[in-house]
């Protein structure tokens, strides 16, 4: 899979994207939240000095594999800016090669899009955790194991692990729900000198991440990041986005309790209030969600703003 793939998934939810018309390129994909665009002007390829792709974030969100109707003012831009600052504190090669009109960005999107290289996308979400919860917490109440890892007993929702593990998931379709793999599936999908610089990789990112998030007064308790290769250079780079609230559960890190849900920077405004009585919605049924009222969607903004923040240090404007 590329980082241009064809359209069709994103059709199959029922989302009738919001395609830009930006000269020099075409829109390719789109995916829950991100639309691709690829170049038709060879200018631009010569100025990036690859192939490369338009990665545009969206104002989209998504809940239990459903993109909602709702958007969300800002998020696409608060996501964009919030990925390269974090890429400037990684020592990973990522795949970003330029963010501004200077460096070639439509002037449309600026603030919401990089021009990234094109990358061979390995079909693997790859998973840090440090913390035990949402469906690590559900695996490891079955059988006392994440992604067949064996934990240690009396581990109980928000429980710090003693390092973080690699926990892998598959790739599914736009609409459907990955599904959590041991470290061998991912042996089997892509061999074992890349499975293991994947696992390596990941938990460099995790461990970097999660220490700079803690002098800030969040903790990270687990992140998804995703790789590909990078035909030009034959490295395994960084792609998509990284360490922003739609990949990653951040916490804050003076209310964090063990034994309990904790709260954190993310859309879990628009999951409880989806979930709740008021919205009338039935999660198992093929209904799509309803739209969010202001007040969801206005608090869940917020939440947004606040974790780019309190990460980076600077106000969002």
């Amino acid at each position: 899979m590329t980082e241009n793939s064809s359209p069709e998934p994103a059709a199959r939810t029922g989302l009738k994207t919001k395609t830009l018309d930006l000269p020099g390129w075409k829109h390719v994909y789109s995916g829950k939240v991100r639309d691709l665009y690829e170049p038709v002007d060879e200018s631009i390829r010569e100025q990036a000095g690859q192939d490369c792709v338009l990665v545009v974030a969206s104002d989209r969100i998504s809940a239990f594999d459903h993109v909602l109707a709702s958007e969300i003012p800002d998020k696409g831009r608060i996501l964009t800016q919030l990925s390269l600052w974090w890429f400037d504190q990684l020592d990973v090669m990522h795949h970003v090669l330029a963010s501004t009109v200077e460096g070639g960005v439509p002037a449309a999107v600026e603030g919401r899009a990089m021009i990234c290289k094109k990358l061979e996308m390995f079909p693997v979400e790859c998973i840090a955790r440090g913390y035990l919860t949402g469906s690590g917490l559900q695996e490891y109440k079955a059988s006392g194991t994440v992604c067949g890892i064996p934990l240690p007993p009396g581990l109980v929702d928000g429980s710090r692990l003693e390092k973080a593990i690699f926990t892998p998931s598959a790739k599914a379709d736009l609409g459907e729900h990955d599904e959590n793999i041991t470290y061998e599936a991912v042996v089997v999908m892509v061999g074992d000198d890349i499975a293991a610089r994947l696992s390596e990789l990941t938990l460099k990112i995790y461990n970097t991440a999660e220490e700079v998030a803690r002098e800030r007064g969040i903790i990270l308790a687990d992140t998804k990041v995703e790789f590909g290769y990078d035909a030009v250079s034959g490295a395994i780079t960084l792609g998509d986005e990284v360490l922003t609230p739609d990949s990653s559960r951040f916490w804050d890190a003076g209310t964090y309790e063990p034994g309990r849900a904790q709260p954190s920077y993310d859309k879990q405004y628009v999951r409880d209030w989806l979930t709740s009585a008021e919205s009338g919605w039935d999660r198992n049924s093929d209904t799509p969600p309803p739209a969010l009222p202001e007040e969801v969607i206005s608090r869940t903004r917020s939440r947004y703003v606040e974790a780019y923040e309190k990460l980076t240090g600077k106000a969002f404007s």
